[in-house]
């Protein structure tokens, strides 16, 4: 099974494509870097809740669809 921060990245990666938006669109959107967010969405890095919440605020989902991935 892939690792969960690759899962959460290609989540967050999946709808920002699809709402058409830049990386640094979101990170603006998000008031994150737009480093510190291709870290995410590389699976790098381990984003903290507030990131998460700004994130997904930012995209106009609930966090907890953002974060619905697969553990085990």
């Amino acid at each position: 099974m892939e690792p969960i921060e690759k899962q959460l990245g290609k989540r967050i990666r999946r709808f920002r494509e699809t709402q058409k938006l830049s990386q640094e669109e979101l990170a603006h959107r998000a008031s994150v870097h737009r480093t510190y967010l291709g870290g995410i969405e590389r699976g790098e890095r381990n984003p903290s809740l507030k990131n998460l919440a700004a994130i997904a605020s930012a995209l106009n989902v609930r966090l907890a669809d953002l974060v619905d991935i697969n553990v085990k």
